[in-house]
């Protein structure tokens, strides 16, 4: 089964709908507090919903010499298919 794109009305973020592997919010609150963890401080809704925001956190942990906030950030980016990153 394809998942479901759902676009947000004002940025045109899409995200995909949860799966049962891997619920969407559980990957955006992961994802914060390695951030977090890593001394950056992520505003979650604005994470899922400004685009040049999402992708600024996403190239901040890209950077990371945590492996495991690099594998969440892949992951978040699988989840989330932003048009024209």
């Amino acid at each position: 089964m394809q998942p479901l794109h759902v676009s947000h009305p004002a940025t045109g973020l899409r995200r995909s709908t949860p799966s049962p592997d891997a619920p969407e919010l559980l990957q955006f609150v992961d994802f914060k507090w390695l951030m977090v963890g890593e001394g950056h401080c992520v505003d979650l809704d604005r994470l899922q919903h400004d685009r040049a925001y999402h992708r600024g956190c996403l190239a901040l942990a890209a950077g990371s010499r945590s492996a495991t906030l690099r594998r969440a950030a892949e992951r978040l980016a699988s989840a989330v298919c932003a048009p024209g990153s």
